[in-house]
Parts: C-alpha cells; structure tokens; sequence
C-alpha cells in the first residue's frame, strides 16, 4: 500500500481535495479517506498522556478503511510528526506527502466565511492556523508536492494531484 498524505492548516483545501480526488481516482485502487471520517476525536486525546498517539490511531483507522487499497489520507500530519512519532502500520510500503499551501489571506477569508458552528470566530483563533500555513512554506522542501493552490481552481490542483499520486511506481 502507498500512502499519500494530503496536508495543510484548515482552510487549505484538504477535505476538498479528498471529495475532488474520489471522483477522478480509480477507485479499485485508491481509497481516499479524510481523518475526521475515522471516527476518532482529538479532544478525546487533547491534554492527556496520549494526545500524541492521535495521528497515529486516525492513520490506522484510514487504512483499516482503505481495504488493501493505496491510501489518499487527508489530514493535518506533517512530515516531521509523522517520521519522528508515528508507528506507520505495517501495510504502508511508501509514503509521499503533498502540501496545500495557499496564501495567509486566502486561508483567513475560507476560515472567516465558514459558519460559526465550525468555530473560527475570531483573529485569536484564526492565529494559530495561519502560523502553521506558514511553517507549510517555510518547509515546503519536505514535501513530494507542494501546491500553492490560493489561485488554482479545484479542478487544476486535482489534475495536479492526481497526476502526482498515478505517476508512482508501484
């Protein structure tokens, strides 16, 4: 099984991608699950002395989902936790990460247009995401992919995704 990491801070396309990329992936080889469809809740892990085994029980639930399929995992994982702390099941032969890195102003505006029950109301909790957005650029050598996908319509970072993900061997 490869594994394919979509990544980036909320407001960078992720879950959008997931939903784009199962429309135009074979699906008898590839499975495209987005963490928050595992099941698991990361405030259930917050704050305890297992908080950082979240990731890694979010990626054996998606590949558990997967059945045997290469996975398309959509998460917020980065390279550096996921090499340093997690246990990557055994099923995983290769892992490859592609990065959505739109600009700090267009990640404000989608978190700002969002509605209020998804909980970015404020600058103050907005900050944080912005911050990682911009370690994402800062580190976009450790990626496979990366895509700043501020200005890029859905379908032109899918085509460059998909591209991507069908272009590995195996």
């Amino acid at each position: 099984m490869r594994l394919f990491v979509i990544t980036g801070t909320c407001g960078a396309g992720k879950s959008t991608m997931r939903d784009s990329l199962g429309e135009i992936l074979d699906p008898e080889k590839y499975a495209c699950v987005d963490s928050d469809e595992v099941g698991l809740n990361w405030w259930d892990y917050a704050g305890t002395e297992r908080e950082e085994k979240y990731g890694e029980d979010t990626l054996k639930g998606a590949v558990r989902m997967a059945g045997g399929k290469n996975l398309v995992f959509v998460s917020c994982l980065n390279p550096q936790d996921y090499f340093a702390k997690v246990a990557a099941p055994e099923e995983i032969e290769a892992t490859y990460f592609v990065a959505l890195c739109p600009s700090d102003k267009t990640i404000e505006q989608r978190l700002k247009a969002r509605p209020a029950e998804r909980g970015f109301t404020s600058d103050e909790i907005i900050r944080p995401h912005l911050e990682y957005n911009r370690w994402f650029r800062k580190n976009k050598g450790k990626f496979s992919l990366f895509i700043d996908n501020g200005n890029e319509t859905v379908e032109e970072t899918t085509k460059k995704i998909a591209a991507f993900i069908t272009s590995m061997p195996g």
